[in-house]
């Protein structure tokens, strides 16, 4: 039986969807990465003609957002002297598979060494993984050697920081592709120690996301590692990286592939249990991510799996006995291809709402051959094509419950969610994770999507959406100036083949000779909101697939005068970091809420200051914090905003 997504009982989504693509997907079409002897291309040319097209539209739409967009993002990568570059297997290049190497490396952030500025652990497949440390200023110091975190050619996947021995600094977590999982003790702010071994969590798998949180209450932090499902073979490929199967996407129609997610009990003392198995929580989805909220409002925190080749599944807590499987009676329709993940209160009244972005159901059979091959000549729009794209009920294995796009599920507040991505404007195109923060500091989340898919695909935009004090969003990244990229780049040399030699028999050598370079397009995989350079703003940092990040600084502090308030949390019954703990500010009259979860982008968990705008307001009546452990926390009129304050916990005041 085949399916056609176009039909009512599969998908809400299209409207919105193509009304968006059909002038992204157009505007911004490369074709095929072509051999060139020259670092660019027509196709380059041509993107770049229909790039500033799209900015010139995004602007004359720019009369109807209300949000403060009067800033710009600068892409300060060469003074900040990173100098770290993302490499790839041969899998996801010269001889690209549709296998999930394609998926990309995490990027989280912390203040690893306790001096106040937040500091960068990028993680690549090959090559060394970088931390490097901030100096203050936009500028940067690599540390990796020292810090002894770099997991050469390790193929490395995710990254997250937390404390998860209660000592006050960072801890390092990183996953890998059969290479073992490592865990990092900071040590002394500068150097780690690999204690993966004998702490028990050196999983050797296809794993992904990490997430940490203290799903039993009992102040110390457990960890939950996410493992897709086996999409490799025993073969070798150069680096070391295992080769993909041929038919990896078809992965999660063979059962004996599947891979079940971990969680970890904290022990104490250096030591951690897998209780999986004991709680009764084995999933076995091809996940690629996952967070967590306190959503019943019981104490414990929940746990939301994203399902990159089915059903997302979310957990409910029970009072860390175990988890329940509440998917239908929460969400009972979830993205088929989910990649990006988070828990936020996108209109602030209160409640967490759900943000969940879908990248694989943009990769259909119809939809791939036309991102390989776009005819430049027509300028076909996406609308076209999309309802005769067929999918069979066998590979989706039924999808009645699913959507096929992005989600945001509102909070009802009665354990109901309305699904609404269509009429706020969330979706976008190729999504994978996505980053949440108050760019202008008006008080509502904004979110910065990646997307695009690099070789030999079609050149494929990130999307920046301003939150429009929460009726919706709009998108601003010609606007803001996240696109174009700096100096117009959109491609980069992928490979370089000799067509009269080794490589003749190359798909990319038919009809060429001599030696070639392979272009491909740049895309994003991961990112992180936060300021960098300690003016008041929130900047944003990429990690590219295949290539150089972007450290994009904002200008807000310069067109603008602006009121926020940092929070730091320091538990003490509760685990040290917080996480878990709900933060309501009151100012101006208005409350806005926010929870720790550290999930600060794809693959990745970070250990940052909660970030408040105010808006216009000059001072903070209140802050509540429900920490972890159940105990409530009340400051009356804290004296002063604009600066980063750190709550310890105490009794009930």
């Amino acid at each position: 039986m085949n399916i056609d997504p176009c039909s009512l009982f599969l998908k809400k989504k299209l409207f919105r969807t193509l009304s968006r693509l059909s002038h992204i997907c157009r505007l911004t079409g490369v074709g095929l990465a072509l051999l060139k002897s020259q670092e660019t291309s027509p196709e380059h040319v041509f993107t770049l003609q229909q790039l500033e097209q799209r900015k010139i539209e995004q602007m004359n739409q720019a009369d109807d957002l209300k949000a403060f967009h009067g800033f710009q993002f600068e892409d300060r990568l060469l003074e900040s002297n990173i100098r770290f570059t993302n490499r790839v297997v041969d899998d996801a290049s010269f001889s690209y598979k549709a296998a999930h190497y394609d998926h990309g490396n995490g990027l989280a952030a912390a203040d690893v060494d306790g001096d106040g500025l937040i500091d960068l652990y990028f993680t690549t497949q090959l090559g060394i993984n970088q931390l490097w440390r901030n100096l203050g200023n936009g500028k940067f110091q690599n540390i990796t050697g020292l810090a002894g975190v770099a997991l050469s050619n390790q193929i490395a996947v995710g990254a997250s920081f937390a404390d998860f021995d209660n000592d006050g600094d960072p801890d390092l977590f990183v996953t890998t592709v059969k290479r073992g999982n490592h865990l990092f003790e900071n040590l002394d702010g500068q150097r780690f120690k690999d204690i993966s071994s004998s702490t028990g969590v050196d999983y050797r798998g296809h794993s992904s996301g990490s997430v940490f949180l203290d799903y039993d209450r009992d102040g110390l932090l457990d960890l939950f590692v996410v493992n897709v499902g086996a999409y490799t073979r025993d073969q070798r490929g150069r680096g070391g990286f295992y080769q993909a199967y041929e038919d990896a996407f078809s992965g999660h129609l063979f059962p004996e592939r599947s891979e079940t997610s971990i969680l970890y009990r904290n022990l104490g003392n250096g030591k951690f249990k897998d209780v999986s198995q004991e709680l009764g929580f084995q999933d076995a989805s091809w996940s690629g991510d996952a967070t967590f909220t306190d959503l019943n409002q019981d104490g414990y925190p929940d746990l939301y799996l994203v399902n990159m080749q089915g059903d997302d599944h979310f957990y409910l807590n029970r009072k860390g006995e175990g988890f329940d499987d509440k998917t239908a009676e929460y969400f009972p329709k979830t993205p088929w291809g989910a990649m990006g993940v988070k828990f936020f209160d996108f209109n602030q009244d209160g409640s967490m709402d759900l943000y969940v972005t879908d990248m694989h159901s943009d990769m259909t059979e119809g939809q791939t051959r036309q991102a390989l091959r776009f005819d430049l000549s027509q300028e076909k729009a996406k609308s076209e094509q999309w309802c005769s794209i067929q999918w069979t009920e066998e590979y989706l294995q039924g999808a009645s419950n699913n959507l096929f796009g992005n989600a945001l599920y509102l909070n009802q507040g009665t354990a109901e969610f309305k699904e609404v991505s269509d009429q706020v404007g969330a979706e976008t195109y190729w999504p994978w994770g996505f980053s949440i923060g108050d760019f202008n500091a008006d008080g509502y989340e904004d979110a910065f999507v990646c997307g695009g898919m690099g070789y030999p695909f079609r050149y494929g935009i990130n999307s920046l959406l301003l939150n429009d004090g929460g009726r919706r969003f709009y998108d601003v990244e010609f606007i803001l100036g996240v696109e174009p990229r700096q100096d117009g780049r959109t491609e980069r040399v992928w490979f370089a083949l000799d067509c009269d030699g080794i490589h003749k028999d190359h798909r990319d050598c038919k009809g060429k000779s001599g030696k070639q370079q392979v272009l491909g397009t740049l895309s994003t995989r991961s990112s992180v909101i936060v300021d960098l350079d300690n003016d008041g703003d929130l900047d944003l940092v990429t990690n590219d697939f295949n290539g150089r990040p972007q450290v994009l600084l904002s200008n807000l502090t310069d067109k603008k005068t602006i009121q926020y308030l940092k929070i730091r949390l320091n538990g003490s019954s509760s685990n040290r970091d917080g996480l878990g703990a709900t933060v309501k500010v009151t100012s101006g009259g208005k409350t806005w809420t926010q929870s720790l979860d550290g999930k600060s982008g794809y693959l990745s968990q970070s250990s940052l200051p909660l970030y408040f705008g105010l808006g216009n307001s000059k001072s903070v009546e209140s802050i509540e914090i429900l920490w972890p452990s159940g105990r409530k926390q009340r400051i009356h009129q804290p004296s002063e905003i604009n600066t980063l304050l750190v709550i310890h916990e105490t009794e009930s005041n």
